[in-house]
């Protein structure tokens, strides 16, 4: 199979690749992203004890968040209520281990396809934009699994409405709000990446930022209730502190792009001065 990179470094040589040609190493490329993903799923279903054991960790009450903010001790019974449903469980956990666990090779097959289509400038800074970009989904995942989530489940799972009525949860809830809440807060912390973006494309300033940090801050907090739908004052400003601090660092950034493009203006002003005659 011909290799895209013989389309050229970007700069339109001669030897591009003809319509079909693409599609042949496109198909090659997804061929081997789904073979990765199958395989890490394959290693992961077959892990289902420690698999499972990091899945479920947060549903025991001695989970190390519990005991850092001192929390009472609690019980959380899961319960399976379908034939299939714990098996079908186990599948979509699995497929969803196997895709994070590939995800770099995955990544790095996709930029790999895209990347001859870009010039030597574009490819610098879109291998900075899509590491940036994953990073910061693998921090909202981790702070999602680690504080978010930890404090949702005791608090939503213990909750009653009168003593005489117990919580059944069943496993396939618990599975999916952690997707869920996991990918949620993925893309909530690619705001300082977003804003980046922006502000590269002139869309965005650091001032108008500023001008509405109150206005962002009651947009935070709305989201973080609704993300942590809890009574509890407490919980509610460890889910917005996280997020106000994107907001924050965000505005830096933008802060700095203009800075820079401000810096590149002038040099550009004073070589063409140089330059007249």
């Amino acid at each position: 199979m011909e290799d895209i990179r013989q389309a050229g470094d970007g700069s339109g040589g001669e030897n591009e690749l003809t319509f079909w040609d693409h599609l042949d190493v496109l198909r090659g490329s997804l061929i081997r992203m789904i073979a990765a993903a199958a395989v890490a799923a394959v290693a992961a279903f077959c892990l289902k004890e420690p698999l499972f054991g990091l899945v479920l960790a947060p549903a025991d009450g001695s989970f190390f968040i519990y005991r850092l903010l001192g929390a009472e001790p609690f019980s959380l019974h899961l319960i399976n209520t379908g034939l299939t449903e714990q098996f079908m469980i186990h599948m979509k956990v699995a497929l969803m281990a196997g895709v994070l666990m590939a995800s770099p090779y995955l990544l790095y097959v996709l930029f790999r396809f895209v990347s001859p289509a870009l010039y030597d400038n574009e490819r610098r800074v879109s291998v900075r934009l899509v590491s940036a970009a994953y990073v910061m989904f693998l921090v909202g995942v981790a702070v999602n699994y680690l504080l978010v989530f930890p404090l949702t489940v005791r608090f939503l799972g213990t909750y009653q409405v009168s003593p005489g009525v117990d919580n059944m949860l069943t496993v396939g809830s618990y599975v999916d709000t952690l997707l869920m809440m996991s990918l949620v807060f993925g893309i909530v912390f690619e705001i300082p990446v977003v804003s980046w973006l922006l502000a590269r494309f002139g869309m965005l300033r650091a001032r108008w930022m500023r001008r509405f940090r109150r206005h962002a801050v009651v947009a935070i907090l709305i989201v973080a209730a609704v993300i942590t739908p809890t009574a509890d004052v407490f919980t509610l400003v460890l889910v917005a502190l996280p997020i106000w601090l994107l907001y924050e660092f965000s505005i830096l950034l933008v802060h700095s792009v203009e800075g820079a493009d401000a810096d590149f203006g002038k040099e550009e002003n004073t070589t063409q001065k140089t330059n007249k005659p």
